[in-house]
């Protein structure tokens, strides 16, 4: 994969010169999208993204104004993604998972102007919208969908129209390498989220780094994530790493099931794929009897969201004879900055630093640790994001000087391999995505049943994290399965439903600190007990 070699980009770049322009000179036929047996090839998406630019330039969306991306996985998030960076505005990819409430919260925090939001997901826009005086236009796409039942809801503009009715050439804007481009949310502590303002050059830099030096990215390949393009993690997988190379890229707008992803894969023959373990798990639990799937297509797989557990691993690589490549990213690097490599991947372990990175792991002083010793981990590296959106305090805490403090505990070990340890916040990674336990504590306790609660991580058969919750019951009231059933049912209609408590367990006490704070690891002792 050769020495690490950086693009210089000059005193003016904008991300779309790289991603769309290029390649429109260079491979306008090749495919680019392959969605649901369909093609975009990679000068049809040119087109299609300078007529999102020009159509949102029409509306009035002018150099920097937000544009929330609300889309499942299909060619629509590409052109709304890349339409809004060549014009100067800045795309923000959301949760398609997001409860109105939530949703409602980055809308106001980005002070977003614009949305584009695939049509099962607009009931939720249109319930919140007048509490978003900011957002002027809503557009609505088809893209990967069946079309909308019924008449047009009025103040909604069709994506696909306004983009038929657009010119489909655009000049890119007139933006510098460290000129925002896009922001991505992250979940904190508080349960509200954080937007990383990511810039102009971050994207080319993760593939140039990852992509280049760990996956080897060529355009023969052809990139299948089953984790969703709003992650940082699904961003990376399925547009800005194969993207940078001239590959394709397979997107699902479906809900994952087994059957779909392994239907996927042997038709769609991707050479790589990507999802989390709690996904590769679900896939381990197929049947192996009369299996009819082909896998022969894969290089290797991806895994990041949440530690992969050796045991995955290893039931993997017997089961597939493929390995799966273990790595840690966050949203504020961007994509991943620590992975195994192809042909050396070690299970239990995230593997060692990718080229272009550098981590430590430090104590609680800033003290650097050896070899054995767990700590915080601490990472530098050129995609990492300038600062989080209006979070003043919160940007100093995690962003300090070159280097990115990641709220994970790590141990490195001789031969440069790094394992993680857990999170040095009470934050518990839940099929690839942030819980705050203080959210799902909050949802509980507006049931009436529920006088007190806590809730932490356990693991499930197959040693991933999930929330357990313990429930203090108010006078009167008796535990029961009933119970427990019902209260994981209350906690999904309150907050996002992949956030519900596995474990209900009724207790006649909670441990607590002298001035009332809950002992959580107290709690988590008792689970393992």
């Amino acid at each position: 994969m050769g020495e690490l070699r950086l693009p210089e980009l000059g005193d003016r770049y904008n991300a779309a010169e790289t991603y769309v322009d290029a390649h429109r000179a260079e491979r306008p036929d090749a495919v680019a999208i392959r969605c649901q047996g369909a093609s975009v090839s990679y000068g049809d998406m040119a087109r299609n993204v300078d007529r999102c630019g020009n159509a949102l330039r029409e509306l009035g969306v002018d150099v920097e104004d937000r544009v929330v991306i609300l889309c499942l996985d299909s060619p629509a998030f590409v052109y709304a993604f890349f339409g809004a960076i060549k014009l100067g505005a800045i795309p923000v990819p959301t949760n398609t998972l997001l409860i109105s409430r939530d949703l409602a919260y980055i809308l106001r925090d980005s002070r977003a102007v614009a949305i584009v939001v695939s049509a099962p997901l607009l009931p939720k826009v249109l319930e919140i919208r007048k509490e978003c005086p900011r957002l002027r236009h809503i557009l609505v796409t088809t893209s990967g969908t069946s079309p909308l039942g019924g008449a047009q809801p009025s103040g909604v503009t069709s994506f696909e129209e306004a983009l038929a009715a657009a010119d489909d050439e655009l000049e890119p804007a007139d933006t510098t390498p460290d000129d925002m481009c896009f922001w991505l949310y992250s979940s904190g502590t508080t349960g509200f989220p954080k937007g990383a303002v990511h810039l102009q050059h971050d994207m080319i830099y993760s593939a140039e780094t990852f992509g280049r030096h760990v996956l080897g990215c060529t355009e023969a390949d052809r990139y299948f994530t089953v984790s969703p393009l709003f992650h940082a993690y699904g961003l990376g997988n399925g547009v800005f790493v194969p993207m940078r190379y001239g590959a394709s890229v397979v997107y699902k707008p479906e809900r994952a099931t087994p059957d779909l992803v392994y239907g996927i894969v042997t038709t769609e023959q991707p050479t790589v794929m990507y999802t989390a373990p709690t996904f590769y798990a679900a896939l381990l639990a197929y049947p192996e009897a009369d299996f009819k799937y082909d896998l022969s297509s894969l290089r290797f797989c991806v895994s990041a969201g949440e530690s992969l557990p050796k045991p995955l691993f290893d039931a993997w690589k017997k089961r597939f004879g493929i390995e799966i490549l273990d790595g840690i990213g966050s949203t504020e690097m961007l994509h991943i900055f620590i992975c195994n490599r192809p042909g050396s991947a070690r299970g239990g372990t995230s593997g060692t630093v990718v080229p272009g990175y550098r981590a430590k792991i430090v104590d609680d002083d800033g003290r650097e640790l050896g070899p054995g010793e767990t700590g915080n981990l601490h990472v530098s590296g050129d995609s990492c994001c300038a600062f989080y959106w209006n979070k003043h305090e919160k940007s100093k805490a995690t962003f300090r000087g070159e280097w990115t403090v990641t709220g994970d505990k790590y141990h490195l070990d001789t031969d440069g391999y790094y394992t993680y340890e857990g999170r040095a916040d009470d934050m518990l990674k839940v099929s690839g995505q942030w819980v705050s336990p203080a959210e799902v504590e909050a949802a509980l306790m507006e049931h009436p049943a529920v006088l007190e609660c806590g809730v932490v991580g356990a693991k499930d058969k197959d040693e991933l994290t999930k929330p357990r919750a313990f429930v203090l019951l108010k006078q009167g009231q008796r535990p029961s399965d009933a119970l427990a059933d019902e209260l994981k049912l209350f906690v999904k209609t309150r907050i996002a439903p992949y956030k519900y408590p596995r474990w209900i367990d009724f207790v006649d006490e909670l441990p607590k600190t002298a001035t009332g704070k809950i002992q959580r690891f107290k709690l988590r002792e008792l689970g393992a007990s």
